[in-house]
Parts: structure tokens; C-alpha cells; sequence
């Protein structure tokens, strides 16, 4: 994935771009929104199993 200096890097931009006061915030903000695209994939795909599990009607 990712390599320590590229976190390391990556850190420090975030730092410098928000500022110690508002990075908290943020990374919060952040888990939150890749938790609910998390969600809502697993959520998709149970549904598209579901749906592929239902059987089809015979024909004729």
C-alpha cells in the first residue's frame, strides 16, 4: 500500500493544509465517510447474492 515515508509525507501535508486544530476533525470526518462507503457496498453487494440466489420462475 502505502510505504512510511509516503505517511510520513502524506502526514505532514495534512498538518501543514489543515493545521493542528482542525486535522482531528477531518480524520473524523474522513473514517466517517469511508465507513459509510463501507457500508454501503457490503450493502450492495448482500442485496446483488440476494438477488442472484432468487430463483427464476419456470418458463411456459
Amino acid at each position: 500500500m502505502f510505504s512510511v515515508p509516503d505517511v510520513l509525507v502524506i502526514s505532514v501535508l495534512a498538518l501543514l493544509l489543515f493545521g493542528p486544530e482542525r486535522l482531528p476533525k477531518v480524520m473524523r470526518q474522513a473514517g466517517r465517510i469511508m465507513r459509510d462507503v463501507q457500508n454501503t457496498s457490503q450493502a450492495f453487494i448482500a442485496e446483488m447474492e440476494r438477488a442472484a440466489d432468487v430463483e427464476e420462475p419456470p418458463k411456459g
